[in-house]
Order: structure tokens, then C-alpha cells, then sequence
């Protein structure tokens, strides 16, 4: 019997790719779609990469027909906080608009259902910790906004037209495939543990942004989830979107936080080497705790994260850095 196949716009990147593994480890075929804009082709490796952008209906309809897949993880968008505040309309174009161009495609081709790829920062400032779903969502940067917008049309969408989605509002995505078949490779990297692996593996140091935040040692605390957690996840919601169940959001998280200090650490004892830090100021924005709640996504999906543990999600990250060429990292701060 065939296997099911599975459209992952952005399957090229981090998050997707890892998803991807865990989709054809579980019998289903992932069917790539990705500009390669931000995506990586090596991490393409489960199932076929068709390139495009979502927001080229003649392109994705011809890849619809020719695959015709059971639904749809939609993981394609820019990501980086401090570039959406400089430069918002880039955000709104890619994020907002060109998802829209993708629904629209989609439903005329027909209406599978749908797992997007959303994140905590729809939350915006935390008012209660752990985060809950339940939270008001009043993101504070336009990556926020433009994720919000989209869980909205998914909401819409499933009102108006029936299409059913998930959206996984996930927080720290973080480490690497155990495998070491993939891993983490942005460029420019601005996630804190491959810039501290990274300060460890180059002899450099890393700035740490504020030591006087109101936490047990200083730093910011946030909410790390294994990667390979996350993309359990996604394969969990698009199984229970392909038996019928309703739409709804979750959170994927962990439920307890880590300092920046304690990631500095941890990552000492994994590599073996000491880190160099400079404290600066504080940057505007950046609550001191982070943590979200994962109780829901627990009780809907069976989910809960297994590789929790910090120094696991490290070694996982430092054997993906060591044993791969592809690791580029420009700004070692955070």
C-alpha cells in the first residue's frame, strides 16, 4: 500500500527537516517545498525537494497535482526577531501574505487539513508563568504578529470553509537529530546554545545580554524543547488531524526554564572547555522568564517532551557541530 504523502513547505530548514525524519519514520513520504531561501537542500534527505515559493500558486498547484498529499505542515517563514522589528513589511510580505497566497492555493486544490508551525512569541509579554494556552495572545514584535495573524485565517478558514488545522506554539526549539543526520545551521545564527557551542569549539567569548534580571542568578530563563520533541509533535498532530479531530492550538514546551548562565554551564561540562562571557546591557524586550505550559498538548495528543533534559539537548547540539562541516556562525552574542 503507498505510503501517505505529506506536503512540508519549508522542510529545507531546522524544524522541518527534523520533521521530516520523524514523517518517514513513521510511514509516511514528506514532499518538500522550499525556496532554499533559508533552507538547506543537504537537510532535504527523507523524501523528494520540489522547489518554489508558497506564494507561486502556478508552481504549488502543479506540485499539489502531481503528489495530490493527504495534508499539509506548513513550517515556510522568516523567523528572526530582531530583523522583524527592522524590517517589518519583509515579515508581513513573507509570513502573513504569502501564507494567505498558500490557503488560497490549497483550498482550490482541496481542503487537507493543516499543522502550522506557530510559536510562543504570539504570546507577547508573559502576565502568568508557566504560559498556558489560555494566555491573551498580544505578540510585541511583527514575528509574533505575523504568526497570530496566521493562526487566525487557519481559525477563520476552518469556520468559513471547514478546513481543519493545528497550531503548535512551540518555545525554544533547541539541540539536534541524536543521529547526527541533521542539525541546527542558521547563518546568521541567533539561537543561544549553537552560539555558546560555538564560543566553546572557536576559543571566543560570548556576550550575555543583562545579569540583573529578577531570577535566581541574573539572566534570562527560558523554555528549551529538544527539536526532535517538536517534530514528534507535528507528526502527533497531523495523525490526530488525519482521524477527523477538531481544530485547536497547543503549546509544546517543557515547563521549566534555564538560565542563560546555566545553558553556559552546561555547555562547559559537554564540551569540555571553559567559555568566555562579556556581560552588556540588557536588550529592550526581553522578559526574564519564559516557560510555557504543555499540559493540553499532553492530554490531546499524548505528547510530552522526552529528551527534556538541558545537558541532553546540548550533547546532541555539540555532536551535530563537531561532526558536521556545515556549521557557519557570524554573531556570537546573545
Amino acid at each position: 500500500m503507498p505510503r501517505s504523502r505529506i506536503l512540508v513547505t519549508g522542510g529545507a530548514g531546522y524544524i522541518g527537516s527534523h520533521a521530516c525524519k520523524v514523517l518517514a519514520r513513521r510511514g509516511f513520504e514528506p514532499i518538500v517545498f522550499d525556496n532554499l531561501s533559508r533552507g538547506n537542500r543537504w537537510a532535504v534527505k527523507w523524501g523528494p525537494l520540489e522547489l518554489g515559493d508558497i506564494a507561486n500558486s502556478v508552481r504549488l498547484r502543479t506540485v499539489l497535482e502531481q503528489y495530490r498529499p493527504a495534508a499539509l505542515i506548513h513550517f515556510a517563514a522568516y523567523a528572526y526577531v530582531g530583523e522583524s522589528v527592522e524590517d517589518p513589511l519583509l515579515y508581513y510580505q513573507n509570513n502573513v501574505a504569502a501564507s494567505a497566497a498558500l490557503l488560497q492555493t490549497l483550498l482550490s486544490f482541496e481542503t487537507i487539513p493543516v499543522v502550522f508551525s506557530s510559536t510562543c512569541a504570539t504570546y507577547g509579554a508573559p502576565e502568568t508563568i508557566p504560559i498556558s494556552e489560555d494566555h491573551p495572545q498580544r505578540p510585541i514584535n511583527p514575528y509574533g504578529y505575523s504568526k497570530l495573524v496566521v493562526e487566525r485565517m487557519l481559525a477563520d478558514l476552518d469556520a468559513a470553509r471547514g478546513l481543519r488545522s493545528i497550531s503548535l506554539r512551540y518555545f525554544n526549539a533547541a539541540g539536534a537529530d541524536p543521529d547526527g543526520e541533521i542539525g541546527e545551521a542558521h547563518d546568521p545564527e541567533t539561537h543561544l546554545i549553537p552560539l555558546v557551542l560555538a564560543a566553546a569549539r572557536d576559543g571566543k567569548s560570548v556576550s550575555v545580554f543583562g545579569d540583573d534580571y529578577d531570577t535566581t542568578d541574573g539572566t534570562c530563563v527560558r523554555d528549551y524543547v529538544h527539536v526532535l520533541d517538536i517534530a514528534e509533535a507535528h507528526v502527533l498532530a497531523l495523525e490526530y488531524l488525519l482521524r477527523g479531530e477538531p481544530s485547536c492550538s497547543l503549546n509544546l514546551a517543557n515547563a521549566r526554564g534555564y538560565s542563560v548562565k546555566e545553558v553556559i554551564a552546561t555547555a562547559e561540562r559537554v564540551s569540555g572547555r571553559r567559555i568566555r562571557v562579556n556581560i552588556t546591557p540588557r536588550r529592550v524586550g526581553d522578559p526574564a522568564v519564559l516557560i510555557g505550559a504543555f499540559d493540553r498538548a499532553q492530554a490531546t495528543l499524548g505528547w510530552e517532551p522526552a529528551r527534556s533534559d538541558l545537558e541532553i539537548q546540548i550533547r546532541d547540539a555539540w555532536n551535530w557541530m563537531q561532526g558536521s562541516p556545515l556549521i557557519k556562525t557570524r554573531d556570537r552574542k546573545y
